[in-house]
């Protein structure tokens, strides 16, 4: 335990602090058991650590490990977490806690076992705790960590300090808000590179490499990530390799279940499962017909790919740039809750919709709707119901 320890410490001293993400705000830390999900990439260890350099005393009453440790190839975490306690401890951060194979009932354990224990773990966006073998979901409260919006991004990189816009506040004032926000920084400077490469914080170590890395998360969450948290063969990891390079290869998609499983050599269930694995390692993002009650066959109406550096890492050619703009967008918004498909506009969400394009896009297509607006890209500041494709990335 000794070198966890020094790991920890170690870990404890370099993480930087100057930036914090949005979730550092939201989280509920004096809940006994905390659990953040996100996919790779995404920031959950910089965020886990940032919260003990902080919060938590830098002794032996506080300890980060990795649950991907060759430690627990010979101890159990239920061992572990005993002593620790022994020694005194009683803050436990656990990252990673997918690659330990038991890791949801050896928590329940834990968490019962020793009361006077504080835990914070992370994990892959695959964690769904109401399917997990241990019952987690009344003790743990979980949160999903988002990659960096375009407003984060601003902040990472030029230092400002904006603060976030509630969604119904963006569509009243969206105008002002963005007059606001022009004052200080020209936001369309910017734009195009966060689209490019500004979705998950590592791209400031080395820009020019951020495609490569990315195309190996993707390939590391496939080969990784997925078959730890489902029984999949590794013929079914390739499937699915093959299905997300198809998807994007023509996004936005709107899939022919038939067909798609005939070129992918699977069934249709089998099909429909797989893309929903992809949703889960957000690698793609669905949108369906009715939000509510989605079924676990049920097919959606068109397929995004999850976010749009994706989009620049996965194509072999310069993607569309209209695919770009829809990824941006619904990855965004998406993040306050369910967008469904809509046969009139582009996204409905709650009782919005909303139709997406370049600075010329006029409303005609929606405008017999109630509550629709055109959100436009190329444009600093809007009017009316013509609001900045950009200001969407404002929101969390």
């Amino acid at each position: 335990m000794d070198k966890l320890f020094q790991k920890s410490y170690q870990k404890l001293f370099r993480v930087p602090t100057q930036f914090k993400r949005y979730l550092a705000d939201k989280i509920d830390w004096d809940s006994r058991l905390i659990g953040i999900k996100g996919a790779r990439g995404a920031g959950k260890t910089t965020l886990l650590l940032q919260y003990a350099r902080e919060f938590l005393p830098q002794d032996n009453q506080t300890i980060y490990v990795s649950l991907d440790d060759l430690y627990f190839t010979e101890n159990t975490l239920v061992d572990f977490a005993e002593q620790f306690v022994i020694q005194g401890g009683r803050y436990l951060l656990l990252d990673e806690v997918h690659r330990y194979q038991n890791w949801s009932q050896e928590l329940k354990n834990i968490y019962d076992d020793q009361p006077d224990l504080k835990i914070v773990f992370t994990g892959s966006s695959l964690i769904h705790l109401n399917q997990a073998k241990g019952d987690l979901s009344r003790r743990a409260v979980m949160y999903e960590l988002y990659g960096l919006s375009f407003r984060e991004f601003l902040n990472f990189t030029q230092e400002t300090d904006f603060e976030s816009i509630d969604i119904e506040q963006l569509l009243e004032n969206h105008t002002s808000q963005a007059l606001q926000i022009a004052e200080s920084i020209r936001p369309l400077a910017y734009f195009s590179d966060f689209l490019k490469y500004g979705y998950y914080p590592h791209f400031k170590e080395a820009p020019k490499l951020y495609h490569q890395k990315l195309s190996e998360t993707i390939s590391l969450a496939l080969s990784i990530d997925l078959p730890s948290s489902h029984d999949i063969s590794f013929a079914s990891v390739e499937k699915i390799r093959l299905l997300l390079h198809v998807i994007s290869e023509s996004v936005p998609f709107k899939p022919n279940i038939s067909k798609l499983s005939e070129r992918i050599g699977i069934s249709r269930n089998s099909l429909v499962q797989f893309i929903r694995y992809l949703e889960d390692i957000r690698m793609i993002k669905c949108l369906y017909s009715d939000t509510k009650g989605i079924g676990a066959l049920q097919k959606p109406e068109k397929i995004y790919l999850h976010h749009p550096n994706l989009q620049y890492a996965l194509a072999s050619d310069n993607p569309n740039i209209g695919n770009v703009r829809e990824s941006f967008f619904i990855n965004q918004l998406g993040t306050l809750g369910p967008m469904k498909y809509t046969p009139e506009g582009d996204f409905a969400f709650r009782d919005y919709v909303f139709e997406v394009g370049g600075r010329g896009k006029s409303n005609k297509q929606v405008k017999h709707i109630d509550n629709s607006f055109v959100v436009a890209d190329g444009i600093e500041v809007g009017h009316m119901h013509k609001i900045p494709l950009w200001l969407f990335g404002f929101l969390y």
